[in-house]
């Protein structure tokens, strides 16, 4: 039987993303079981938090789902799922407050956000583009095949550099919840390393997901190369 060592990498990647997604599921719930001395629910964090930026602008919206929550710039709209919209847990107010951070980052023209907003198309094309291209190229022994295996690598590097963008995004999105949360006493300041705790789960699942397309990357290029050889 035919044993392809690259596919340790694909390994790794799924490895680093179910455990990211366990380490926000399991933090997440811990800390909705937490009731904030402050009263606010999500929806009413999200509000004063995007009062407090001076944005009238933004709607808040409730959306149905678990962890579902994003903000959308072509609506202008904050959308909170259940476990965040009335809740007045330490996560939803994190949650609702780091969603408000990308209404403020669109608001500030934040030249990363604008600059992923750009590459949605682009991304969404190359994923769905790259693996038929790949496949089709993996079966065809010639010149041809080989054309289309890079093509479809160069399709796929689209959607790796989309997760490379959105990192500096949701970090930045956190770092203005967290600010917005201190400075204007939305929370009870021990309760800031509680929110910074579920923000930094939240972002560990980007970081796996930009570690996962990069590794894939790369076996598809060890794959290209031992065509080429």
């Amino acid at each position: 039987m035919y044993y392809d060592p690259t596919y340790i990498l694909v390994i790794i990647g799924a490895v680093l993303s179910l455990a990211a997604s366990a380490k926000v599921k399991s933090t997440f719930a811990k800390y909705s079981r937490v009731a904030s001395r402050s009263g606010l629910d999500g929806r009413e964090a999200a509000r004063r938090v995007l009062g407090a930026a001076g944005i009238t602008n933004v709607g808040i919206q409730h959306v149905g789902g678990e962890l579902s929550d994003h903000y959308d710039p072509r609506t202008k709209t904050v959308n909170l799922s259940d476990p965040v919209y009335a809740k007045t847990s330490i996560a939803a107010i994190a949650v609702a407050a780091h969603e408000c951070g990308h209404a403020i980052q669109d608001d500030k023209q934040y030249f990363p956000l604008n600059f992923r907003s750009t590459l949605v198309p682009v991304a969404n094309f190359g994923s769905m583009a790259a693996w038929p291209l790949i496949v089709i190229g993996l079966f065809i022994n010639s010149n041809t095949g080989v054309f289309l295996l890079n093509l479809g690598i160069w399709a796929f590097s689209f959607s790796v550099l989309f997760q490379l963008v959105t990192l500096p995004v949701e970090f930045n999105a956190s770092r203005r919840a967290l600010a917005m949360l201190e400075s204007n006493g939305l929370v009870p300041e021990d309760e800031l390393p509680y929110a910074k705790k579920v923000l930094f789960a939240a972002a560990l699942t980007y970081v796996a997901a930009a570690a996962a397309s990069i590794l894939q990357l790369l076996r598809l290029m060890m794959i290209a190369n031992s065509r080429r050889d």
